[in-house]
């Protein structure tokens, strides 16, 4: 199948490079999940060594992002609810470019104080894959209130080369 990108020309007639968002818009896998301690430089295994999900760009400036751990399994009891909270990252918002991140405008989210804010990530494309890397953060599902960061790869869902 034909790649999805369209070839444009600037004014000398040579081609022109994507942009970081032309690379982005699309359906990417989640392939790793790493966090690692500030502190400390070691690193948690928040979210298993196989988690899942999907982060999906759209053209006009949405993102919305669905992660999960490692052998999440359906609550039995009201107190298996919280721990499946720890292996979850979810939300969706507007999104925009500036050099090398995204930032995304927080509308809705699986922790509510990150609605209303501002998320921003670095990332590097190269072909099908996507390493996003946080800043340094104290998320609510792990490291107990102290500095860590994730380190994410994605690969391409879709048919985009």
């Amino acid at each position: 199948m034909a790649s999805v990108f369209r070839v444009t020309t600037s004014d000398d007639g040579n081609p022109k490079q994507p942009t970081l968002k032309d690379q982005l818009v699309g359906t990417w896998n989640l392939v790793s999940y790493r966090v690692e301690e500030k502190d400390t430089g070691t690193f948690i295994n928040a979210m298993g060594p196989s988690p899942r999900g999907r982060v999906i760009f759209t053209p006009d400036g949405w993102v919305a992002f669905n992660l999960e751990g490692s052998h999440r399994h359906p609550a039995e009891t009201e107190a298996d609810y919280p721990a499946l909270m720890k292996t979850l990252v979810a939300y969706i918002g507007r999104y925009r470019v500036e050099g090398n991140q995204w930032i995304t405008q927080v509308q809705t989210a699986w922790a509510p104080e990150w609605v209303g804010t501002e998320q921003r990530r670095t990332v590097v494309v190269s072909g099908t894959t996507a390493d996003v890397t946080t800043p340094w953060r104290k998320m609510p599902n792990w490291a107990q209130g102290r500095l860590s960061r994730s380190l994410i790869r994605f690969q391409r869902a879709d048919d985009r080369t």
